[in-house]
């Protein structure tokens, strides 16, 4: 039976890209969920944060430039709970990508990582 898998992806990204290549190079089947057209749920996000033993804060891309145009700061002590609803509101800060594997998730940083939930 062919695994399956789901990639949190953009496809403007190199290392997004390169996931995907990955998995494809391993005849698995991929479902691609676009994340800055289609943003996961908060609820989603939690579950994903959770697989990957992550906080919210650490799936944040604090170098992208809306980062600082919302006034967030690496200092923010926010909740899990804040960050999250900052990441549903702003897809665009969301690390990425995030590949998940049956109850496998690994951020695909780099792309290498997703070797380690193929088994």
């Amino acid at each position: 039976m062919q695994k399956k898998a789901v990639i949190y992806h953009n496809p403007r990204c190199s290392k997004s890209r390169n996931s995907l290549m990955i998995l494809k190079e391993h005849d698995i089947s991929v479902v691609e969920i676009r994340y800055l057209e289609k943003p996961p749920t908060k609820q989603v996000l939690a579950e994903l944060c959770q697989k990957m033993s992550v906080t919210p804060f650490e799936i944040v891309r604090t170098g992208e430039e809306l980062f600082k145009e919302l006034g967030l700061s690496k200092q923010d002590q926010k909740s899990d709970n804040e960050w999250l609803e900052i990441l549903v509101a702003n897809p665009k800060l969301i690390e990425r990508p995030i590949v998940q594997i049956g109850n496998k998730v690994v951020m695909g940083r780099p792309p290498e990582n997703i070797l380690s939930i193929l088994n």
